[in-house]
């Protein structure tokens, strides 16, 4: 039975309230707590390991599959495969996320690895939100894996976000580019207390003509850590462009470091990284219109990972 703190953990981590429209797998505790596939998006068991196949029929579009996961007893630890098969000439989005509810003294872990095998011609949106709350002293772990590959023309666009409350995270993301295929990735993330987290990206253009762009936004908070690695690879005629942006404050600690890669005297690559505090004449703009200093503060950081 559903309880308040499933429903907000759904609600949360994938715009959930009430059973989902179409085909999806919700988990939770490492069970299966539900499941539907459609006529035209299968989702099937694992019989080898903990996880999921989703086998999306070709031609399929406009159709959401939701895969959310949500653990809410101290203790658990898994591990769980995820594996994508779609079809060519599709345009659908898939919705996962994460969120740990942990009020124990025992740590909650989800380590998650999805692999996607994108057909020529067809479109992805991937949405993935981490969040955890829970006044246990136990930790709050996530460390996802994604990895993805497109063939001639597809596209997929990644909008990954860690809203609050996760202790410890390292994401690791690769995309391998074909012909005429484009990856754009939008990446969100804010840590606060003394959380770490750590961002392993990389774009292999292998095709000609083929485009990646990534667009990392972050805020430090208190005595948290960041690290982040984005490097682009162009191996053919292509374009790539990685953007990292962030907002450090209190005693946070953070380090970008970019890297393109050219093996193509034909492959345009561009990196930019910029890291520094909120700027003191926004305070002073939004305070002056009846701001509190927290208040605009908090405006300002919404503003900033929207």
């Amino acid at each position: 039975m559903e309880s308040q703190v499933d429903r907000s953990l759904l609600e949360k981590i994938a715009d959930l309230i009430g059973k989902p429209v179409g085909a999806f797998n919700i988990r939770k505790d490492s069970g299966c707590d539900g499941r539907q596939s459609t006529e035209h998006i299968q989702i099937t068991g694992k019989e080898d390991k903990p996880g999921i196949d989703i086998r999306i029929k070709a031609g399929t579009v406009g159709e959401t599959c939701h895969i959310p996961v949500i653990i809410t007893k101290p203790g658990i630890e898994e591990m769980v495969y995820n594996d994508f098969y779609i079809g060519e000439n599709c345009d659908v989005e898939i919705v996962a996320g994460c969120g740990i509810h942990n009020c124990g003294a025992e740590t909650s872990r989800h380590d998650g690895i999805h692999t996607f095998y994108v057909g020529r011609n067809s479109r992805v949106h991937y949405t993935e939100k981490h969040y955890g709350d829970g006044d246990g002293a136990g930790g709050r772990i996530m460390n996802p894996q994604t990895v993805v590959y497109l063939e001639e023309g597809a596209s997929i666009r990644m909008d990954t976000t860690q809203i609050r409350g996760i202790d410890s995270t390292k994401r690791d993301t690769k995309i391998v580019c074909g012909k005429g295929a484009e990856a754009v990735i939008t990446e969100r993330l804010l840590t606060h207390g003394d959380q770490v987290a750590e961002s392993d990206m990389e774009i292999v253009l292998d095709g000609e003509d083929a485009k990646g762009r990534v667009i990392s936004r972050s805020v430090a908070q208190d005595r948290s850590s960041q690290v982040f690695y984005p490097r682009m690879v162009g191996n053919a005629q292509c374009f790539g462009h990685v953007q990292c942006d962030s907002i450090i404050m209190g005693n946070a600690k953070i380090r970008s470091i970019p890297a393109i890669t050219a093996n193509c005297t034909e492959a345009q690559l561009i990196h930019e990284a910029a890291i520094g505090k909120i700027a003191g004449d926004q305070l002073l703009k939004l305070e002056t219109l009846g701001l509190t200093e927290e208040e605009a503060e908090d405006c300002i950081l919404k503003g900033f990972l929207a």
